[in-house]
């Protein structure tokens, strides 16, 4: 009968493993002092490849501009911003300017 012996895994096939299934570690933190709750921290912490984040429903990296590569503003977002600079300087161009020495316009 042959003696099986198991061999040591590499790193890799370890991270392997857990991107293919996933690892999940869930952790709180409390402190508190005389028995009144200052703080707490909750952890939750989700390791797996991306293929196995969508396939349980995790897929916040699509709406995010940072992580989309979406770094720039849409052409409908970039009109207004236009607009509303536009109607920010005429009303300050429409304003009148302060008259008197500084220490008299403070009281303004």
């Amino acid at each position: 009968m042959p003696i099986e012996s198991r061999q040591p895994q590499g790193l890799v096939d370890i991270l392997d493993k857990i991107l293919d299934k996933g690892l999940v570690v869930a952790g709180d933190i409390k402190v508190s002092l005389a028995n009144v709750e200052l703080l707490t921290i909750q952890l939750r912490l989700v390791i797996c490849s991306i293929d196995k984040a969508q396939a349980i429903g995790i897929n916040w990296w699509r709406s995010d501009r940072f992580y989309a590569g979406g770094t720039a503003i849409n052409a409908e977002e970039y009109d207004a911003l236009k607009a509303k600079v536009a109607q920010l300087e005429k009303q300050l161009s429409a304003r009148p300017l302060p008259q008197g020495k500084p220490e008299e316009r403070k009281g303004r």
